[in-house]
């Protein structure tokens, strides 16, 4: 098992259909770090008031997070909208897991990133609330028919991930606007408040790359293209797409150099 300085996951959606669990788990299984931050939307809330999908491999998640951090792990919580009731607790400590509504944690090279769950840069989510519980709901529904679409592929012999929620985000002008809006959002705050970066999620869109001097990094999610972002001991991010290759890195945010 590799041990890299952070990982990073944000967006399971515990408690839903679509919550990829056994991935997230062989990628825990995979991976051991000195730090672990779960970056929002760890439960979805939402979700269970209209039902809820609690499988067996929900359960080992949870239990995995709890042992890892027993056994020395640091391991935080950042609430997102869709467990916004833990920000009650920000502050906080439960299990070995600390609660905090944001952090800033600093990279093995020294540089300062604000990690923060990112829906307060939703204009949506903070002033239409109505309106994100919707496209909630439609998101859902894609992520199912993915997983149909997903069997059927298998069965005809075609190789590879491929992600109907995904497309519609690159192909839907309006969505391609909304993500690139709430870039600017939460590259901004990094920037006013002289941080390096910013690891974030909620728009479940893995992206790393530089903005003029600062680092946006989006942890991406575990219910679609199942994603996460890890820290190197020489203080580089580097994003995994766990769904395409096992432990494959797909971009990285370079070490600051000495």
């Amino acid at each position: 098992m590799p041990l890299v300085r952070s990982i990073f996951i944000s967006d399971i959606h515990l408690g839903t259909r679509a919550c990829q669990a056994e991935q997230l788990l062989d990628f825990l299984r995979e991976h051991s770090a000195e730090h672990l931050f779960l970056v929002g939307d760890v439960v979805d809330f939402w979700a269970m008031s209209r039902g809820i999908n609690w499988t067996p491999a929900q359960n080992t998640v949870v239990q995995k997070v709890l042992r890892r951090a027993r056994h020395g792990e640091r391991v935080t919580l950042i609430p997102g909208n869709h467990d916004e009731a833990l920000r009650e607790y920000d502050g906080t400590s439960f299990g070995g897991i600390r609660v905090a509504c944001e952090y800033v944690h600093t990279l093995a090279d020294g540089r300062r990133f604000l990690v923060t769950h990112g829906d307060e840069f939703d204009q949506v989510t903070r002033y239409h609330r109505w309106v994100a519980v919707l496209g909630d709901v439609a998101y859902n529904l894609l992520v199912r028919i993915n997983g149909w679409l997903s069997s059927l592929r298998r069965r005809l012999g075609w190789s590879g991930y491929w992600s109907l929620a995904g497309y519609a985000k690159r192909k839907v002008k309006t969505a391609v606007s909304f993500i690139f809006d709430f870039e600017d959002s939460v590259i901004r705050a990094a920037r006013e408040r002289g941080l390096d970066g910013v690891v974030c999620g909620h728009i479940h869109s893995a992206a790393v790359r530089e903005v003029d001097g600062v680092s946006y990094v989006n942890c991406g999610d575990w219910v679609d293209s199942c994603t996460a972002i890890v820290e190197d001991f020489a203080g580089r991010l580097s994003l995994v797409r766990w769904s395409e290759t096992a432990g494959g890195e797909a971009a990285a945010v370079p070490a600051a150099s000495s």
